[in-house]
């Protein structure tokens, strides 16, 4: 995802990228919940104020990792890349 560094506001993606875990044609249904999830992530810590990058990744991740776990039963590595604007 892309934001703003003076707002800390995303201001564009989140993308998910899927290599090695699910076939994302089958899965299109998991991906789109999974981006909902990491934007409902994205607004928690926004609400919350939170503004330090490494707190976000970390919220982020632990949102989208407990999500695919319910779904899947699998523990795919999780690596949020945030660049500034």
């Amino acid at each position: 995802m892309t934001m703003d560094r003076a707002t800390s506001r995303v201001v564009a993606g989140p993308d998910i990228v899927s290599r090695g875990f699910v076939y994302v044609r089958e899965s299109e249904a998991l991906m789109d919940e999974a981006k909902a999830r990491v934007e409902q992530a994205l607004e928690k810590c926004e609400q919350e104020k939170i503004t330090e990058w490494s707190t976000i990744k970390s919220n982020v991740r632990d949102a989208l990792g407990r999500y695919l776990f319910d779904k899947t039963r699998r523990r795919p590595m999780i690596l949020p890349i945030i660049m500034e604007m």
